[in-house]
């Protein structure tokens, strides 16, 4: 790898994280002024009441520190001609799409999370409009990918395998359920924000073994700018990521994963968020098949463990140290199964 693109890979670590930090510094007292605070829905926890009113939509931080040190690093390359960045068209194509598709999840978080504090609708978008919402994104997403040629990818063990036109709705299909995933996780302090982190670092490694310098640029920005929201959103949270982070994560990792044409990989890098996933599928199934009994005390999982005596902490710990497992699980099966 060229010193200089490691110099720009530095600098854009750096910047991301001191953007989104700062971003803290005016965003949050902002977010006040508005009286944008985060409404605690009745059904959860009651400790977590103690939470009402603190400010949400945090995630703005680390989506614009993204946005800009993304688009001045790639701005440089371009210029410095690094590693020939963009003489792989469809390389090219996979990043920008995986940029927008990260920023239109965001968007519509945003569309949610503002419903929730300015028309004082808690549960915000109706999840038939949400759910259509990230159905026409996500298929935008997939048809523009498998337009430039990326109908294939990588099944460990296997080798590289041509989709077709089947590529389309496994897209879309892992799109949705990532970023719904992703989504449930966001309801502890430090938890999204920080197995994000922790699975933005292993695709920086992953993007790197596969020499896809594009993909380690944003894997980079990623985990620079999630760093810098951290800082305010750990336990005791000063601010909220809100629907507009926890969305826009769930869209910023599916795209890296699509980027570098292992979509498998998020099984293991994802499996906390397959697991508050499932939870929730699974105690609304055994609710109805019982009439009124109940799976865990209560999901997504994070909560069931709160409502067993587990302080915020130790669940962040716990589950960010399982994130930590099922990456290093990801790149052995990277370097091992290709």
């Amino acid at each position: 790898m060229d010193s200089t693109y490691l110099i720009v890979m530095l600098c854009a670590a750096t910047f991301s994280f001191a953007l989104s930090a700062l971003l803290g510094k005016w965003l949050i007292p902002w977010l006040r002024r508005l009286k944008f605070g985060q409404t605690i829905r009745e059904e959860g926890p009651q400790w977590h009441q103690k939470k009402q009113g603190t400010p949400t939509m945090g995630g703005l931080m680390f989506i614009a520190a993204f946005i800009v040190v993304l688009a001045v690093a790639l701005f440089t390359l371009w210029r410095m001609d690094v590693g020939r960045l963009f003489a792989i068209p469809y390389r090219t194509v996979r990043l920008l799409a995986g940029a927008g598709l990260a920023l239109g999840c965001g968007a519509i978080g945003f569309v949610d999370d503002y419903i929730k504090v300015v028309k004082k609708r808690n549960l915000g978008l109706t999840s038939m409009q949400k759910l259509l919402l990230q159905l026409l994104l996500s298929a935008a997403y997939a048809v523009l990918l498998y337009s430039y040629g990326s109908g294939s990818f990588y099944i460990p063990f296997v080798g590289l395998v041509n989709w077709g036109v089947w590529f389309i709705p496994f897209c879309i299909f892992v799109v949705v359920a990532m970023t719904n995933a992703t989504n449930l996780t966001d309801g502890v302090d430090g938890l999204c924000g920080g197995t994000a982190f922790v699975a933005a670092a292993a695709m920086i490694l992953m993007s790197a073994i596969v020499v896809d310098y594009g993909s380690v640029l944003y894997a980079t920005v990623l985990a620079g700018s999630l760093g810098g929201f951290l800082v305010w959103n750990i336990h005791p949270a000063k601010v909220f990521m809100g629907d507009t982070g926890s969305l826009f994560i769930g869209g910023a990792l599916t795209a890296l994963a699509f980027g570098i044409e292992q979509p498998f990989l998020l099984v293991p890098v994802g499996i906390l968020y397959i697991a508050e996933n499932l939870s929730v599928i699974l105690q609304v199934g055994y609710f109805k098949l019982t009439h009124g009994k109940r799976l865990f005390k209560m999901s997504p999982l994070h909560h069931h463990f709160e409502m067993c005596g587990w302080s915020e902490d130790r669940i962040v710990l716990t589950f960010t140290g399982v994130t930590l497992v099922g990456c290093v699980a990801a790149i052995l099966l990277l370097v091992y199964g290709r």
